[in-house]
């Protein structure tokens, strides 16, 4: 199965780079774009391909919108399994068949997805929950696809070397890392228990629970709670408040947890009868330390205050790593993104366009993101678009900037409380164990008297060696500051000159040049630097 598979996939990559070849070079008229050629081409190659469609479609830094919006769009369009092959590996992951472990077990799914399908069922206590059943093999087929894509890429790199700027390989790794998570269902119960004890005194939000005697790493069964989906037009005369609670949600996210929600679309947003936001499918989590919290206020601030400097440094803070970074340019840059925002009215600003119009300054050069700043810009752009669906005059500057600088202070002041209890707390083991420190050393005094005897290896070699060591240091001092007297002497005007230099410079450069090669000298004879 792997050589035809192998052959699909290359047929496929080399027919659309063929396919976009000739359209780029007008020889070839097109109906469709090459962001949606692209996206029906990796709907054809099935599961593996549609969800690294979708995380490559994090990568705004590379990507134009077209391209990300035809990546984000790309549907499972997967028919679902039948229920005996559903209920076959509930019994293999859980020990027991459906008929056992639940009340009810509907066999026909509620909703089919490329990497799992979703049943309802009734646990025996009544309680309605849904099973979500990853589709069988479906590690060792997204496995063997990662495996020949790789090596097709690699094939097209060699014809097409160009390519290696975008860094394919690594791409295609880290997509697959997070396809690998997403498979992951003990990982995602445990996010929903994380968020469920984080949110658990709010009455404006709801994390449907996970029942972990019920879940494995292909299994996963939770309470079924839902609701109108966040984008219905009968909620818009709520719309106010819920933008309100749903960004405040978010930013106890960001800034107080440190873990988020990463795919807020409207699919996965319910209101509740009670006007509770219901949150669902927590496959995909962003996750932020300290630091990175730290810095991300900061850069909400700076862009706030328009001050290019500061937003400059909050973006390089944030992880950036750039091996060419040309600073001058991007400060130029920051400052005509900020002279085009002061143009804007306040409810137009959007910090996830701003984010992504500065990692876009560094195409072309070496500039990669850690994962977690790619899914904070997909969350971005997708809550932005939700609250704005759901008040279209919210001001995101009140609602996020405004709010960051006092939830940060308020995080690092829980951090510093932390840090006195844990000096208190050690001060109080130091004074503890002091008296009987104290003693131990008394009674040394006792039996050995006040004498003090002091043993000593070495100590005139290493007395030596640091001598030399100051010397060296101090002589290169004295060198350094030889060439720069030197070089300033260059500009003066002297009557006297040699070789076309004024006769003092020379002299400067000679006695530099001298101790130099005393130093270069020293060093070579002692073996080391």
């Amino acid at each position: 199965m792997g050589i035809p598979r192998f052959i699909r996939i290359s047929l496929s990559l080399w027919g659309y780079a063929g396919w976009l070849l000739l359209v780029r070079l007008r020889l070839l008229r097109h109906a469709e774009s090459p962001a949606q050629r692209l996206s029906r081409m990796l709907e054809k190659l099935g599961t593996t391909f549609i969800k690294l469609g979708q995380g490559v479609g994090l990568r705004r830094d590379l990507l134009p919108d077209e391209y990300v919006e035809a990546l984000e769009g790309l549907q499972d369009r997967v028919a679902p399994f039948p229920g005996e092959i559903a209920v076959r590996e509930i019994t293999a992951a859980l020990g027991a068949p459906p008929t056992e472990l639940f009340a009810e077990f509907d066999e026909q799914p509620m909703a089919s997805a490329s990497i799992a399908q979703v049943h309802h069922a009734r646990l025996k206590d009544g309680t309605d929950v849904i099973v979500k059943v990853r589709r069988p093999d479906i590690r060792r087929q997204v496995a063997q696809d990662i495996w020949l894509l790789r090596t097709a890429v690699r094939g097209v790199l060699l014809l097409l070397p160009f390519l290696r700027r975008y860094h394919p390989l690594d791409i295609i790794s880290e997509a697959h890392e997070g396809l690998l998570q997403e498979m992951d269902f003990v990982q995602e119960a445990r996010s929903v228990q994380r968020f469920r004890e984080a949110f658990r005194d709010w009455k404006t939000l709801n994390i449907p629970a996970v029942f972990e005697s019920f879940s494995t790493d292909a299994v996963l069964v939770q309470e079924c709670s839902g609701g109108l989906r966040v984008d219905d037009p009968t909620i818009r005369e709520d719309g106010p408040r819920l933008a309100k609670n749903f960004v405040d949600a978010y930013l106890h996210q960001f800034f107080i947890l440190g873990l988020f929600h990463g795919d807020p679309h409207p699919g996965n947003l319910f209101i509740m009868d009670d006007g509770r936001i219901c949150f669902h499918d927590f496959g995909l989590v962003g996750f932020m330390d300290r630091e990175t919290r730290r810095n991300l206020a900061a850069f909400m601030q700076a862009f706030v205050r328009q001050d290019a400097d500061w937003l400059l440094d909050a973006y390089l803070d944030l992880g950036v790593l750039a091996g060419d970074l040309d600073e001058a340019t991007y400060r130029a840059g920051l400052e005509k993104l900020l002279d085009d925002y002061a143009r804007l009215p306040l409810k137009d600003w959007s910090f996830a366009v701003a984010f992504v119009r500065i990692i876009r300054m560094g195409q072309g050069r070496d500039v990669r993101f850690p994962r977690s700043l790619l899914i904070l810009m997909r969350t971005l752009f997708l809550m932005e678009t939700t609250v704005r669906s759901l008040d279209p005059d919210f001001n995101l500057l009140d609602g996020l900037a405004g709010q960051a600088e006092p939830i940060a202070k308020a995080a690092m002041k829980e951090r510093s409380a932390t840090g006195k209890a844990r000096l208190g707390y050690e001060a109080g083991i130091v004074l503890q164990e002091f008296p009987n420190s104290v003693g131990k050393w008394l009674r040394q005094v006792r039996k050995q008297g006040l004498e003090v005897r002091l043993q000593h290896h070495g100590l005139k070699d290493l007395e030596r060696h640091l001598d030399r060591s100051s010397n060296r240091l101090s002589l290169a001092l004295v060198t350094l500051g030889l060439y720069i007297a030197s070089a300033l002497l260059m500009q003066v005007d002297s009557g006297v000159r040699l070789w076309g230099m004024p006769l003092p410079a020379v002299a400067g450069f000679a006695l530099a040049l001298w101790f130099t090669l005393r130093l270069a000298v020293g060093i070579s004879r002692s073996g080391r630097l």
